[in-house]
């Protein structure tokens, strides 16, 4: 998956979310809890369920500049479009921040000491001396000083098609970072956001079960085998872990 206006996308509605849509149910039943961590974050009451955001969220860990990144980078790697929601009103800034005061990002569950090898392949592992939250601290400080140099203002105040622009140099590593691989802060906030969609509410993200309701993914059901080699949409609504449904 690549930042928008990539080869595989389009103004329209196809881009990611004929993707997300085409890939089916049972390609994202392991995204119902985050990779990032095996426990949930810390909800709040409503953060789950079809109903909308009735107060905005105050972050934890991020600043207001941070903050401000993350929203608008996450509603352009899933913006919302004729099929639903996109990831600012599936509440997936809120997930990101939320996993922050989790141990995985503090890199409490990873082996963290050297040797580090960049260049090695991804079944050693990690292989960045820096925790989750600190890609995040310099990589956001790094990207927004990137684009205000070169458009004289902040990633969040500019035009779409111009944050689509910086996305993509970012994530090939064209906008050079001295604190961060770029290619390595854009694959961690694009891991992030699909996770924030597709994950269940308690986390967070997939706010309304948005995320499951584009791919008619069941949710938490006991058990819809009966449906999963049939070619058919799944007749019932998602349910979430709280018990809620979409």
């Amino acid at each position: 998956m690549t930042a928008p206006n990539s080869p595989d996308s389009s103004p329209d509605s196809s881009s990611r979310r004929r993707l997300f849509k085409g890939l089916g149910a049972a390609t994202f039943a392991a995204v119902a809890l985050p990779a990032c961590d095996s426990r949930p974050a810390t909800a709040t009451p409503g953060s789950a369920g079809a109903a909308p955001e009735t107060q905005p969220y105050t972050p934890r860990f991020f600043t207001a500049d941070e903050w401000a990144f993350v929203r608008a980078a996450s509603g352009r790697l899933i913006p919302s479009d004729a099929l639903g929601p996109g990831a600012i009103e599936a509440g997936v800034p809120e997930f990101i921040d939320r996993q922050m005061d989790t141990p995985w990002a503090a890199g409490a569950l990873w082996y963290m000491q050297g040797p580090f090898q960049a260049d090695a392949p991804a079944t050693l592992g990690y292989q960045s001396q820096l925790t989750p939250q600190q890609i995040y601290r310099l990589g956001l400080a790094a990207a927004d000083g990137h684009v205000r140099k070169a458009h004289g203002k902040p990633f969040a105040q500019l035009a779409a098609d111009a944050q689509d622009a910086a996305l993509h140099a970012i994530e090939a590593g064209q906008a050079q970072f001295d604190t961060v691989p770029a290619g390595l802060f854009f694959s961690l906030l694009l891991q992030n956001v699909r996770e924030g969609f597709f994950a269940d509410p308690v986390h967070g993200g997939n706010r309304g079960l948005a995320g499951w309701k584009l791919i008619g993914f069941p949710g938490v059901r006991a058990d819809f085998m009966d449906w999963v080699e049939r070619d058919v949409p799944y007749p019932l609504p998602p349910v979430d872990l709280s018990g809620r449904r979409g």
